[in-house]
Order: structure tokens, then sequence, then C-alpha cells
């Protein structure tokens, strides 16, 4: 069990880690954090592991237990990084690249065909620097495999063939190439405690791919989470582990006051016929290891969106947004739903003439869109009102825009040596972690942590500095002593506020500044405005009696009348809060339950909810925006598919879990009631009329190993290398906060008529 002493820490380590995040991000949103189990042993398998240590404090603060972290043993001797991976207890592990060398002289590949196990050395030291069980590393991360036998100095066999393009070209070359050795790293002693972790009923967090990195696409994922799962259920007969998958999504990870999605499958429970085979060992327990793998990688696919391509993907989400009705909100969950069951639609009706025609309607008028400069949501901001009012009203945000601008230029100013620095480290630790890794691709991936490391530290040293001159200046003043104490330490205490508020300022003004280019159209351009607004209108009709047509076809509980207005489903229960009250806790339990309410307490007073637009300026939202539609895509390599899912998270949560102004106001919505679409959002019970892969990817059941592969009478599937295309849409991460901000200048003139 976790002495006191363990538990105070990490507490106080997540009080500091839900400070930085509320500061660097601009809003972290969780979605299915329900499906956690309340007690007993869990794994949390996470990927795509883009965002190096902001991986783990996102899903310290979201998945309401305490975890334990697997992490390489060299990051533990990092100042900063290793400190608060003592105070949370993260388990070290020594990884084989870290420990990776060069190798002497170079290799090459002479018999490809006839011989393609056989790699030659030119003055090379196979017997010194090799061991059976070690592997060769490629340039480039082109390659890696492992050593099966040294003949000589300059001879060896390995286990598997380079098959890769460039794999092959680089070791055929005449000279050959150069490569790395990588020892083999037993790793029992990691096992022994990740099971006894297990054992104790406490949650274990692993990112099956190995290590972070800025790619496209995901690492093959790694096999240790299975021995890991299957080891401790072997070992310790009657534990029951659950393996709970959770993707992160970030726009634009490596950025200041970006946001972030963080989205829990179901729970996957690993049956004793697995664990049975793991224990016979030999071929049964690499059976067993794969097939848990395959179904960890099963259960992350029942939570994405599988299209063909990327612009069947972009076609999908287009007539999404167009049949549901505009000036509508759906529920988030929704929107995910809409986009799996029109894609197994498509996949089924796409030979048909009308969703052709439909087809090439939906691209046209998207080209249009882009003609424009403008995005859907922003069609019906094109007012058709008369050019006086419109002028008006963009000299009404060009003011407002202003006033915003100077109320955030103090904060900017006084924070701007902090940005520069921040942003100067962070690029050459970038640059040192590039050239110390082979998959990596620029060093994205750490410019978030050394971004907030360096903030962490130096935002109260400039804060210290300043309230420092403030006291050089107050004592060549004549007021009394008291005072000459009480101004340093007001400036060091309210300098922080006063940083916030400039930067909420500064972010509305951005959301405004992004709501004038409809109005600049509709005041230039009546006409095409005009035409914009009667096509959106004629294809939404088109698509919608298209879908009624077709619907009952595909899905048996298909409802014609798909829009009605209800309130939140019981079954979308709200998630505890996670603020505690001071009399809930008893007096043995309050020293380790003080840092979370700490935490809560300063949580509220750093978001600063009295400066949000909605409560200074009463901007209210009620649209959908394209932001639902900002998602990450995944190509898989051997059925050559995309996958996305939605970086938009479940507007359910209650608002005591929110955390930032949008989580809030989507509480406010569901007390109230919300659009939902009854047809199109819950899956049928009866899948007879639905190919098997499209309702694995539209369903989401608990799933259990064996049994869910025998019913449902589906292959599992054999690839784990899945290929992601990212940031396809800058700017469509801002778009829900600008139609946020436009919403008050529209009331406030139709107000004005009344």
């Amino acid at each position: 069990m976790q002495s006191f002493a363990q538990k105070f820490t990490y507490d106080v380590a997540l009080w500091i880690f839900n400070l930085m995040l509320d500061i660097f991000f601009r809003e972290v949103r969780p979605r299915g954090a329900h499906k956690i189990p309340k007690e007993g042993p869990v794994i949390f398998v996470v990927a795509p592991h883009a965002n190096q240590f902001v991986d783990p404090i996102v899903l310290m603060r979201e998945c309401g237990r305490r975890v334990s972290f697997l992490i390489a043993e060299k990051s533990m001797h990092q100042r900063g990084i290793g400190f608060f991976a003592r105070m949370i207890s993260a388990i070290p592990v020594v990884r084989p690249q870290d420990l990776a060398k060069p190798g002497q002289g170079r290799i090459q590949l002479l018999n490809r065909k006839t011989d393609p196990l056989r790699i030659i050395g030119i003055d090379t030291q196979f017997t010194t620097q090799l061991k059976p069980r070690d592997s060769i590393v490629l340039p480039k991360g082109c390659g890696i495999s492992e050593v099966d036998q040294i003949i000589s100095d300059t001879e060896i066999i390995i286990k598997k063939e380079f098959k890769e393009l460039r794999a092959m070209e680089i070791l055929t070359q005449n000279d050959g190439t150069a490569y790395k050795c990588m020892p083999h790293v037993e790793q029992d002693s990691v096992y022994k405690c990740v099971h006894d972790e297990l054992n104790n009923g406490r949650c274990i967090t692993i990112f099956p791919e190995g290590g972070s990195h800025d790619r496209a696409e995901m690492l093959p994922l790694k096999a240790g989470v299975t021995l890991m799962a299957l080891g401790a259920m072997a070992k310790y007969e009657g534990l029951d582990v659950k393996i709970v998958p959770c993707g992160l999504n970030y726009f634009h990870a490596h950025r200041f006051r970006s946001r972030a999605v963080i989205e829990f499958g179901n729970p996957i429970t690993v049956s004793a016929e697995l664990v049975q085979k793991f224990k016979s060992g030999g071929t049964a327990k690499r059976e067993a290891c794969s097939t848990l793998l395959d179904s960890i990688y099963n259960a992350l696919k029942t939570v994405t969106i599988n299209a063909g391509s990327y612009e069947t993907l972009m076609l999908i989400q287009a007539a999404r947004r167009l049949y549901k009705p505009a000036h509508k909100k759906l529920h988030l969950s929704q929107v995910v739903d809409l986009n799996r069951r029109f894609l197994i639609g498509y996949n089924i009706f796409r030979e048909d003439p009308k969703v052709m025609e439909l087809q090439q309607r939906v691209m046209a008028y998207n080209q249009l869109l882009k003609y424009h400069g403008i995005k859907d949501h922003q069609v019906s901001k094109t007012s058709n009102e008369n050019n006086g009012r419109l002028l008006w009203l963009l000299i009404k945000r060009i003011f407002i825009l202003t006033i915003l601008g100077l109320w955030a230029f103090p904060g900017g100013i006084l924070n701007l040596p902090v940005v520069i620095v921040a942003k100067v480290i962070s690029q050459k630790k970038a640059q040192a972690a590039l050239k110390s890794s082979t998959v990596k691709i620029a060093g994205r991936d750490v410019l978030a942590t050394w971004k907030l490391l360096v903030g962490l530290v130096l935002l109260p040293t400039l804060y210290a500095f300043y309230s420092l001159i403030m006291f050089i200046v107050v004592l060549q003043t004549n007021l009394d002593t008291k005072w000459k104490l009480i101004l340093p330490l007001a400036t060091w205490s309210l300098l922080p506020f006063v940083s916030y508020a400039s930067l909420r300022f500064g972010e509305i003004g951005h959301d405004i500044f992004k709501s004038i280019q409809p109005t600049v159209m509709a005041l230039l351009d009546p006409k095409g405005a005009e035409t914009l607004r009667q096509n959106r209108e004629k294809l939404s009709s088109n698509i919608t009696e298209l879908i009624n047509e077709y619907g009952p076809k595909v899905f048996p509980d298909f409802d014609a009348n798909y829009i009605s207005r209800t309130t939140v489903p019981s079954t979308l229960s709200p998630v505890p809060s996670r603020t505690t009250s001071t009399s809930s806790i008893s007096w043995t339990s309050a020293p380790s339950k003080l840092p979370k309410i700490a935490s809560g307490f300063f949580q509220q007073a750093t978001r600063m909810n009295w400066l949000d637009d909605k409560n200074i300026f009463n901007w209210g939202r009620t649209e959908d925006s394209d932001m639902a539609d900002d998602v990450f895509f995944f190509l898989d390599r051997f059925y050559g598919n995309i996958s996305g899912r939605s970086r938009s998270g479940s507007v359910s949560e209650s608002d005591s879990r929110s955390v930032s102004r949008n989580r809030s106001r989507a509480n406010s919505i569901s007390n109230e009631g919300f659009i939902k679409v009854e047809g199109m959002t819950s899956l049928p019970n009866n899948n007879n009329n639905i190919p098997d892969d499209h309702v694995a990817a539209a369903a989401a059941p608990v799933i259990t190993i064996s049994d869910h592969q025998k019913t449902s009478g589906t292959k599992p599937l054999t690839s784990r290398r899945i290929f992601r295309i990212d940031d396809v849409e800058e700017d469509e991460e801002e778009d829900d906060e600008e139609d946020h901000a436009v919403q008050k200048l529209s009331i406030s003139d139709s107000k004005k008529d009344v």
C-alpha cells in the first residue's frame, strides 16, 4: 500500500500540474471518464504519445484515480522532470534505444533475394559490439532487426529480414550504411513492480508506442502491456485487471493556449482463457499476447472514424454539418456518432446515382466556401441586413477589438521575457531530442514540456524581480514603512491575475477578429453571400431527404422525425465533482486531501470566471461550428483506410469538472435541453443489415476478449500500425470561440430593434 507521504507528494504534484495545465491550455476536455472503474487494478493504454511529459499529467488530471507511470530511466536524471517523477512514484524503465551506440564500420546486404538474413560488415567488430538478441538499427528509423547468430567480426545472421524499401536501398549500396548496436534489456524487475502495483488494486499508465514522437503516423504498439496484464493475472489468482484505452487529441500540442481532448474507451476485460494460454508458455503464450494486443487495437478502432480517403472524410463531415439544422447545437457525442453513421451509409450506397450527385454538389459547395475564404458555420452570419446596419456592426466590432487589445497589452509586455526565453530553450531541447532519436521528425513533442518547465521557474522569478523594482522605487519615497512592504508584496500577488486577465482579453479579441471576415463579405459582396446561403439551404434539404430515404435501409431504429427537444439522457450520468468540501474531510484524511482543496480553489481563482466573455459581454453561443470536425486522422497501412477521432469531448460532464468556460456553458445547455438526433445517434440492436467491420467501427461495447471474437464473427485485426494526418485545418479549433463572441453583437442589435 502507498504510504501517507507518497499520497501527499502525489497530490501536491497534481495540484501543481493542474495549475500548469490551466495556464498553458485554453481548454482540456475529457470524454468517457465515467467508463473508468472506480476501484480495482487498471491499466491505462494511452496513444498517440505526441506531447512527451504533458500527456501523463493530462491523464492524471482527468482519470480521477492515482496512477503510476512507466517513465524512461534516463528521464529520471533530468532536472525538473526527475523531481516530479519521483513525487508521483513513477516506475523507471531502461529502454534499449537509450543504450544504443554507433556501430564500428558499415554494414551491407549482399544477397537480398537468396540470403536476406545474412548481414556483411565492412571494418566491423560484431563479436565485441553485439550479442545474440541484441539488435542493429538503421539510420533515420529505416529499420531494426534482432541478431540471431554472430558468425564473425564481419558477418551476422538476423532473425527477420528488412522489407522496407528505404532499408533495402541503403543496405545494398556499394559502401553499405552506418548502423547502431542496441543491446537487449531484460525487464523482469519492471514487470515485478508493475504486477505488485496491480495486485494492490492500483493503476498503471503505459504508452505502448514506447516513447514520444511527432511523426504523422503512430509507432507500432509494443507487447509490453499484454505481458503486464496477463503476467499479473497469471501470478495472482483471482486478479481482474481492466485495460482502459485512452486517446489523446491536441489542437496543436506545442502551442500555448491550445486545446486538448482526452477520450476514454470502454474497459477491456481479459478472459480466463487467455490467462491459461499465457501460463502454458511457448506458442500459446505468444498467441495470448497477440490476441490481447489485437483486442486493444480493436478497442481503439471503436472510437475512431474509418474513411477510405481524406477526401471521403471531408465529404462526410461536410454532409453531417449540412444534415443538421442551422442555428442548433448537437451534443458532441452525437456529432461523433453521426459522422460514424454517415460513413457507414456512404460506404454502402456510394455507387448510388443520387449519392454520387450529392457528393459532387457537396464538393462544389466546399470549393465555393474556400473561394470566399469562410467556413460553413459562418455562412449564416453573412447577414442580408442593409449596408448601413452591417457597417455599424463592423465598426462596433472593430471598436471592441481595439478596446480589448489595449486591455491585453500590459500583460503581454510584462510576460514577454518569459515567452522569449521559453521559446528559445524549448527549441534547443527539441533539436537535442531530435539528434538522439530515430523516430522524431522535428522534435515538436518536447516543446510543450519545456515551455511548461521554463514558465514554472521563470514566471515566479520574473514577478519577484518586478516586486524588487517596486521595492526599490518605494524606498525613494516618503511612504510609511508598512506601505514600503505592502506595495511590493501586493505587486507580486497581483501580477498573476493581471497577466491572466490580459491573456483572456487577448483571446476574446482574437475571437472577434475572426468574426469580422463574414461581416466584410456581407458588406462588400451581398450577392455572393446570398448565393452561399441559398446553396446551403437547398443542399441541406436534399441531404436530409436522401438520409430519410436511405436511413431505414441501414439502421432499423432510424426515425425520420430525427430532431426533437430533450433533456440530458440518464445514461450520461455526470462525473463526480473534483472539488472537495471541507466538511466531508475527516481528521485523518485531511492532510492528504489538502492539495486537492487548494487545487480546486486555485483553479477557480486562476480561471477568473468573472472575466469570462459570457459574463462581461453576455455573449452566448447557440450554434454549432466546424470545431467538432477538427479531428486526428489515421490511415491504416494494411487496409488503406483513414480513421479519425474527434478532438471534441463530451459536454455532458458536470460543471464541477469543467476546465474552461466552454464546458461550464455546455453544462448549462445540457440542463435546459439540447438537440438530439434520435434516429441517427444510437446504434441499432439488430446489426444484420450492416457489415461486421462497419458495426465494429460504429459500436463501442464493453469487450471481453475471447468471447467478443467468438460472437462477432469477425477476424481479429493483425495490423497495429496506424498513420495520422495532423492539423489539417489550423484555424478550425478557434471557430467555436468565434461563434461564441459574435452572438453578443447580434443579440445586442436585436434588442435595440425591439
